[in-house]
């Protein structure tokens, strides 16, 4: 049987992709290999632009209602703080910046929400313990060999799509390159069962000063009361002597004494050793078969930007893939999606490999540079953005790539075409709520219609008279202003009045129709 758009891989990025594509009508089919959410936390740190996406799909408010919700972080080197840092200072969001929850539950949530979905005729559909053990490409559609518990069979997808991981088989199957650097070193993480009255807050600290404790050791709250602890353990270590339970306890009891004064009784759910890498494909499409998430860019978790990345690029891909197949626009539309997230993947790479060489300098020059940092930063405001301990995600712009037009209003930096829309309140609601799945015309202090070209309708929404947060970040010195928001809220153009001239010429740059 042939579908349109086989996703393989059931974890965030494939199921944000599965939903997204059912909600427009674009029939999705997922296959993965595990029958339900996996094992151990894996991903735990959800941005604010991940919620925004969740919260666009129906998903996100069982997840903030679930998670850990953060703000702040404090970083420390030895025995004392350097800082502090509020990662939301402003109101006027519906998400946190961010929130602590098990991957689990995050794709949890997701299943409910594409169940959901379903019950409301989207075209989506899980196979569980679906294994696909052989591929076929025929260039404008692939043949899939996927092996069950029931034997094997086959079926034809128009377009594939690999969310199957940073160990992609399918990946494997094509002889497809995946380049990059590992780091030298590895770091112990222990996920602990305890109930603690530590702050909801990320905690890193430089060169602990609690016993056998590593370079750098890093605290976070997740549910359940479930605490995330990493230790960085160095390069040239026994991974086996390392696991052994005695060992891990006696790290964990010297954090723990060190901070509360005590050992509080716990119990230790999930432990692993990692050695992070940053590496990414030299291309996310092969024709009909494209790539996202980790099976395409693999970073440290140091700055929450694997997962948080990755639903991005599912966010990039669902809307182009919507159109081509509905033939609304060309298939080369798929290419920007390669273009853009692949530069997303570079400043990922980029941010992750900075952090990772600042939290383990390579040279005893490394290492001054780095402690010297620290001092300054605990002193002086100025040195602080100088100090990397992970640098957390943000959205990805686009600022200056192809699918962007004119911008005729000298309004706020943040609000450039390329970059993402900012929340601000409106009414009882949000703006983002407004927004919607598709093309929107967005007018604040001035008038606008609905419009449609290229076979694309994009509906109009007025504010006549917006408060305070949307004057700061939508309009600044200017009066009035119009924007055109693509389908992932990325913003495409903006103008001073409406011009359904320039407006639909501006559609028809952001579906590669210009």
């Amino acid at each position: 049987m042939r579908h349109p758009v086989v996703i393989v891989g059931g974890g965030p990025i494939g199921l944000s992709l599965a939903l997204d594509l059912g909600l427009k009508g674009t029939p999705a089919l997922v296959l993965d290999d595990h029958d339900g959410a996996g094992l151990g936390s894996k991903a735990i740190c959800f941005a604010k632009r991940t919620l925004d996406i969740a919260n666009r799909l129906g998903a996100s408010q069982a997840m903030v209602d679930k998670g850990i919700v953060w703000n702040v972080g404090k970083v420390f080197h030895d025995d004392h703080k350097i800082f502090d840092f509020n990662l939301q200072p402003e109101a006027g969001h519906r998400n946190p910046a961010f929130i602590n929850l098990q991957q689990p539950y995050f794709e949890k949530y997701l299943v409910d929400a594409i169940n959901t979905a379903k019950a409301n005729g989207a075209p989506i559909e899980i196979r569980g313990r679906n294994c696909v053990t052989a591929l076929e490409n025929h260039g404008s559609y692939s043949t899939l060999t996927v092996e069950t518990p029931d034997g094997p069979y086959q079926l034809e997808a128009d377009y594939l799509i690999a969310c199957d991981g940073a160990r992609s088989p399918l990946r494997d199957m094509m002889g497809l390159s995946f380049d990059g650097r590992v780091f030298e070193d590895n770091f112990l993480i222990a996920d602990v069962h305890m109930k603690a009255d530590f702050p909801t807050e990320r905690w890193f600290w430089f060169e602990p000063p609690f016993k056998n404790s590593g370079q750098s050791a890093l605290l976070h709250k997740q549910p359940d009361d479930i605490w995330r602890i990493d230790f960085q353990l160095g390069w040239d270590i026994d991974r086996e002597k390392e696991l052994d339970p005695d060992r891990i306890r006696a790290r964990v009891d010297a954090m723990l004494s060190s901070q509360a004064g005590h050992v509080p009784e716990y119990e230790l759910e999930w432990t692993s050793i990692y050695t992070f890498q940053c590496r990414r494909m030299q291309k996310f499409r092969h024709g009909n078969v494209i790539f996202a998430g980790d099976s395409a860019h693999q970073v440290s978790p140091f700055g929450a930007r694997g997962a948080n990345s990755g639903v991005q690029d599912a966010d990039n891909l669902a809307w182009k893939l919507d159109l081509v197949l509905k033939g609304l626009a060309d298939d080369s539309l798929l290419d920007t999606y390669a273009t853009e997230r692949e530069h997303g993947a570079d400043e990922n790479i980029l941010n992750s490999s900075r952090a990772t060489d600042f939290m383990t300098p390579k040279s005893e020059v490394s290492k001054i540079f780095r402690n010297a940092v620290l001092e300054l930063a605990n002193k002086h405001e100025f040195a602080r953005p100088l100090v990397n301990s992970g640098r957390l995600s943000v959205p990805c712009n686009y600022v200056g790539f192809a699918l962007f037009g004119e911008d005729t209003v000298g309004g706020p930096e943040t609000t450039r075409p390329g970059m993402t829309c900012p929340d601000a309140p409106l009414g009882d609601a949000f703006l983002l709520d407004q927004l919607g799945g598709g093309f929107t015309v967005l007018a604040i202090g001035t008038d606008a219609q609905d419009i449609s070209a290229h076979g694309i309708d994009a509906k109009a929404i007025t504010i006549a008279a917006p408060c305070h947060t949307i004057k700061v970040r939508y309009l600044g010195d200017a009066e009035q202003a119009v924007y055109l928001i693509r389908p992932d809220q990325h913003i495409v153009a903006r103008w001073a009045n409406f011009d359904e001239t320039a407006v639909k010429a501006a559609l028809g740059t952001a579906i590669g129709k210009a």
